[in-house]
């Protein structure tokens, strides 16, 4: 008598808990980003005003690049949302990795962009179109009919 044991699946509100967190995690902090980096006014760094610095483009791109990004990951309201957005990054390669890779795609890329619009309607008080509800509605009924076609 020879037993096969099914590794246990897990239970699907932890799918669709993992499905929901990356796309919070992806969708929700982009306004927040984008109106961090907008609003963002660096200092004056008196390097990239020497000489040296100014005679070689390559030493003036690098330096340039360097402070600009050393100075947005030094602001908490850009560096914040960009490690949850980054942590939802990692979720979703663990996500990946246990539920079935042509649902999971598509499911959390349409729970981002839901949640973007979302997040554009909440930060920069943006008036969510008629539209936008039109699109919002069929992605969700897309992802349903996807999930219905493997289930069934």
């Amino acid at each position: 008598m020879s037993s096969s044991v099914q590794p246990s699946q897990p239970p699907a509100i932890n799918y669709v808990a993992g499905f929901l967190l990356v796309g919070i995690a992806w969708g929700l902090t982009t306004p927040f980003i984008r109106r961090a980096a907008k609003d963002h006014n660096p200092p004056a760094h008196p390097l990239l005003e020497r000489e040296d610095v100014k005679a070689s483009w390559l030493k003036c791109k690098l330096y340039s690049m360097f402070f600009a990004v050393s100075d947005l990951l030094r602001n908490p309201r850009y560096a914040v949302p960009l490690l949850i957005n980054l942590t939802g990054s990692v979720w979703f390669f663990l996500l990946i990795g246990q539920a079935e890779l042509s649902l999971t795609v598509p499911i959390v890329n349409t729970l981002a962009f839901l949640f973007t619009v979302l997040g554009d309607w909440w930060v920069e008080r943006k008036v969510i179109g008629r539209d936008t509800w039109i699109g919002m509605i069929l992605s969700l009924t897309g992802i349903a009919l996807c999930v219905k076609s493997k289930s069934g």
